[in-house]
């Protein structure tokens, strides 16, 4: 069923009643365009800066890694409350308190390495940032999209997005690379600045809601101990590979207390009269299905941060600015991705089945271009296009996903409580199961194959060398030997991704006919399967 409005419908004239009356008309959205770049631009940590961090501090991949989840972590738990928090405060009120907050954040994060300490910061950064960067959105969607349309909305949403997350990562390295990392946490308070002052002289204090909506009712205990559940989920994903999973006995403790604390949420969410997050958003139709293909998704792409890591740094010896650099190849995609999608949704309105095939084909490319070029010798320029093809999956199935996500729930608070399941697993939870996948997969195959291939070393050629000479020759054997075995480690995993991402491909084109959809939907569940051969052995 199509909720959007017709083109028949009353669209009001757009306005932005926050703006002092001397600024113009023309500029106004743009001004607030800006904010969002400001906000989503910030962040806790940035790992375009990695190696520079952990070059003069004592932190290492995972505690960074740790680090940028619990940013995440945030920002997925306060979708819930990003209504309440408009209809109570100002436009004033939340703009400069999230401004205000991030930069005290980025502050700290700057002049500590305590973990205890960044841990709770990041947190609260995460929060902050999409509570500004929601309430810039929410204030010019309308001139965005007149009629309300979110297959135009969203495509054009995750522009702001995508540009952030790859642009903030090769800007943080530049920085490192000319100044000092800390110098990206310098430009962020100073971005927080100009939001401030532009509140405080372009716009007044205004709300869209006369009558406030109170905070009272809010199931803020449930809401705490699924933001420590998730903290937990990450530290065993995290630091799972590195303390060798559950043969650690820290990694079985926080397993023990995580399912306890999933115990007591399940327990608050079915006993509170308006809980934290209603588990009534799985009544609505394909909510489940989208959060599967959501979370298979995000696990494809998971290459990225893992598989590209490992080959840009341990194989091609990259420095971190000129990584960054060649990410920004995935722009271009980015953008074709998004006028597909606004083509496909938001003009066309066609069915999203196909599209969902485009964006899952659009990983195979990805994957198998990198898996057909993965060779010391390849200029990094070849990567370009996979990157592209990459940067192309994810504007498509981000956008299409959440638009599906809305055409299947149509209550608005159930909406944004769905909205912080489809971002636990779409920025979260898949983004560090992905990592720990990856780099156990990795370090399986890389010793398999270190096993394999190195048996054919012999030691005949150095036996007649001086031992200086057979050493340093012995060295460059094992150092070729392990690109060598690394390249085809990767080659390995990439070739996984592609038969993963072309089953989805083909399996989206064939529930794309009608006649087969029609006939899934009506296969019944494994349970009625199995009552059906209970009652079958009951009869004889």
């Amino acid at each position: 069923m199509d909720n959007r409005p017709t083109a028949n419908s009353a669209v009001q004239p757009f306005q932005m009643p926050m703006f002092r009356s001397s600024v113009p008309r023309r500029i106004r959205p743009w001004i607030y365009i800006m904010q969002v770049f400001c906000f989503q631009f910030s962040g806790g940590v940035y790992l375009g800066a990695l190696e520079a961090v952990r070059g003069t501090t004592a932190l290492q991949l995972e505690d960074l890694l740790m680090l940028l989840y619990a940013g995440l972590a945030g920002m997925a738990v306060w979708f819930p409350m990003l209504f309440r928090m408009k209809f109570r405060f100002t436009n004033q009120q939340l703009l400069i308190g999230s401004a205000i907050v991030i930069a005290f954040c980025n502050l700290i994060t700057m002049s500590t390495t305590n973990m205890a300490i960044l841990l709770p910061v990041c947190f609260l950064s995460g929060i902050a940032k999409i509570q500004g960067t929601f309430e810039c959105m929410s204030n010019i969607q309308l001139w965005m999209t007149p009629e309300r349309d979110f297959g135009v909305f969203f495509p054009l949403l995750h522009i702001f997005l995508l540009t952030a997350i790859t642009g903030s990562g090769w800007l943080a390295a530049a920085i490192a690379l000319h100044f000092s990392w800390q110098m990206m946490h310098v430009l962020t308070v100073g971005t927080m600045c100009f939001v401030v002052v532009v509140q405080l002289t372009l716009c007044r204090p205004w709300c869209p809601m006369p009558q406030r909506m109170p905070l009272r009712g809010i199931d803020i205990t449930t809401g705490l101990l699924i933001s420590t559940l998730m903290l937990m989920i990450s530290y065993i994903l995290v630091y799972g590979d590195r303390l060798m999973w559950f043969f650690s006995p820290r990694l079985k403790g926080v397993a023990a207390a995580g399912a306890v604390m999933l115990a007591c949420i399940m327990y608050r969410l079915r006993r509170e009269e308006k809980p934290y997050i209603s588990l009534d958003i799985f009544r609505y139709k394909n909510v489940f299905a989208i959060l599967l293909v959501t979370a298979i998704a995000e696990l494809l792409l998971g290459a990225e941060h893992t598989l590209e890591e490992i080959y840009w740094s341990e194989v091609r010896g990259l420095e971190e600015h000129t990584k960054g650099a060649l990410c920004l190849w995935s722009l271009p995609g980015v953008y074709v991705g998004v006028l597909i999608t606004l083509f496909w949704l938001g003009h066309k309105r066609w069915k999203v089945w196909k599209l969902f095939a485009v964006g899952f084909g659009c990983i195979g490319v990805y994957s198998l271009w990198m898996y057909t070029r993965l060779d010391v010798n390849v200029p990094i320029e070849t990567y370009r296009v996979g990157l592209a093809f990459r940067g192309c999956a994810y504007a498509i199935l981000a956008a299409s996903l959440m638009w599906s996500l809305h055409e299947s729930v149509h209550n608005m608070e159930h909406f944004f409580m769905s909205l912080f399941i489809f971002n636990v697993i779409h920025m979260y939870l898949a983004g560090a199961s992905g990592y720990g996948l990856y780099t156990t997969l990795f370090k399986y195959f890389m010793a398999d194959n270190m096993a394999r291939y190195g048996s054919y070393m012999t030691l005949t050629s150095l036996s007649v060398l001086p031992l200086q000479e057979a050493g340093e020759l012995l060295n460059a054997q094992l150092s070729s030997l392990s690109l060598s075995v690394m390249s085809v480690t990767l080659k390995q995993i990439y070739g996984q991704v592609v038969w993963v991402s072309t089953f989805m491909t083909a399996a989206f084109l064939l529930l794309d006919i009608p006649r087969v959809r029609t006939g899934v939907e009506k296969i019944p569940y494994w349970p009625v399967y199995g009552i059906k051969m209970l009652a079958g052995l009951r009869n004889h």
